[in-house]
């Protein structure tokens, strides 16, 4: 396998290794039992460690990847602020440009925070002007 396949092949079993485990903790609740059964997925794994031929490395990482899809869990626990989680983007953070809507006298309220503001987005005009060239009146109108 040439360096690239062995990245990626080493990356797949790793997943595969971790969406395992992830599994066995949603069937198991009890920290003991499902270490136990977390031992056992390990030494499954160390059991062909030493496996050389890509064919049978191929077939065992699918016929891993086909287990593991075969017993998920019906309800997967997930981590509250992960995709999928309870809490996945509850808090939604408002994006940069709201702040060029504020009222002055909302404004007046942080004056050194607002003018450090306008200076910063002045620079990143320059920046982007010594980027990219400035715009042109035909940039500005889209027909």
């Amino acid at each position: 396998m040439s360096a690239p396949a062995v990245v990626a092949h080493t990356k797949r079993v790793c997943t595969l290794y971790k969406k395992a485990l992830r599994n066995l903790e949603a069937w198991y609740d009890r920290r003991y039992i499902y270490r136990y059964h977390a031992t056992i997925l390990r030494a499954r794994f160390d059991q062909h460690k030493a496996e050389r031929d890509p064919a049978v490395i191929a077939q065992l990482v699918a016929d891993g990847e086909r287990e593991v899809f075969e017993k998920q869990h019906f309800q997967p626990k997930k981590f509250p602020m992960s995709p999928g989680g309870v809490a996945f983007e509850r808090e939604v953070i408002p994006p940069d440009w709201v702040l060029d809507y504020w009222h002055p006298l909302e404004k007046a309220q942080y004056p050194e925070y607002f003018a450090r503001r306008e200076k910063r987005k002045e620079e990143y005009v320059t920046w982007w002007e010594k980027q990219y060239g400035k715009a042109t009146a035909t940039d500005s109108h889209h027909h």
